[in-house]
């Protein structure tokens, strides 16, 4: 498609008639949990303008959460927090993997991806909810066999859970909480959007799991194949398969969002395909805004989307 036309495109997805009872059904379940919210000093580290937190928090099942916690030594009154996912495969890494935001005085939450951690940066939370069904290897097809059972729902769930903690640490403000992530990350930025009525904007890069069903048939790297091949193996189970995807597509979940929200888009991402986020970008209800990247691939605008992101933040959003 033309840039033309991707400003334009509308996603053709077909949202269950239960989805917005299945999701309040399962964050009520989730609610029966307490938080559980601690936050440790970490003193060994390299970092002198940057307290460090070493985070836990009670995500799906009452299942523990690792984050870190990063509070610039002085923070002004009215910054917002900022809660950032991890793209597929990484962790929360270590503290001083990721400065901008505290650099830029802003108190940064930092989640763990469950199971997740072993693949480009580490990570320190294992998925004990797994339902052990055949997959290909990876997250995409963990489950897929059951929406109840499905790893995304555990995931998505701990994000929701960690926008909760972050209201309760030091030095943030429960009014200004802003989430955002690239890839696996941008898709759970939208989804705290649309499932937290306390996220105050979000900051999508390049969203995965947007019109899961088109980007699966674009994508060539990524996690997207991996959902290929099972459909490919499992030739009779596929149109259920995409059945339970309906239920955790970013595209019918921010129709409920209403906060203001910042995507990028990269226009020659073969990961996560352009089609699939401008789908997800014309659904959005809310105030919206969204940096094209031409000639870039999944990376993106990356320290230029970084600025554009706090450029937007401060002078859009009102929430520097």
């Amino acid at each position: 498609m033309t840039d033309r036309e991707l400003r334009s495109h509308r996603a053709e997805t077909d949202p269950p008639e239960d989805l917005a009872d299945f999701w309040g059904k399962t964050l009520a379940e989730a609610a029966q949990f307490p938080l559980a919210v601690t936050a440790e000093p970490v003193a060994e580290t390299p970092l002198r303008t940057v307290s460090v937190y070493d985070v836990t928090f009670a995500g799906f099942g009452g299942q523990p959460i690792s984050a870190w916690y990063l509070v610039p030594r002085q923070v002004e009154p009215g910054t917002a927090t900022i809660i950032e996912f991890i793209g597929y495969g990484g962790g929360r890494g270590l503290p001083h993997e990721l400065l901008f935001w505290s650099a830029a005085g802003h108190p940064h939450l930092i989640m763990d991806s469950r199971g997740q951690g072993s693949s480009w940066r580490v990570g320190h939370t294992p998925d004990t909810g797994t339902a052990g069904a055949p997959r290909v290897p990876g997250f995409l097809t963990d489950g897929l066999t059951s929406r109840e059972d499905y790893y995304y729902r555990r995931l998505y769930v701990d994000a929701v859970r960690a926008v909760d903690a972050a209201a309760q640490l030091p030095h943030s403000d429960p009014a200004r909480l802003v989430t955002t992530g690239t890839s696996q990350g941008g898709a759970l930025s939208l989804v705290t959007a649309a499932l937290h009525g306390g996220v105050a904007a979000a900051m999508p890069n390049v969203p995965f799991l947007c019109d899961i069903r088109a980007s699966a048939r674009l994508a060539v790297t990524g996690p997207y194949p991996e959902l290929v091949k099972w459909c490919r193996t499992h030739r009779e189970r596929a149109e259920s398969a995409f059945e339970v995807l309906s239920y955790f597509d970013v595209v019918d979940l921010v129709r409920s969002a209403s906060c203001p929200v910042h995507f990028g888009v990269a226009l020659l991402d073969e990961t996560c395909p352009p089609q699939g986020v401008y789908g997800c970008f014309n659904a959005y209800p809310g105030p919206k805004e969204i940096t094209v990247y031409p000639w870039n691939g999944h990376e993106s605008g990356e320290a230029h989307h970084l600025a554009d992101q706090h450029r937007w933040l401060r002078r859009e959003a009102g929430l520097g």
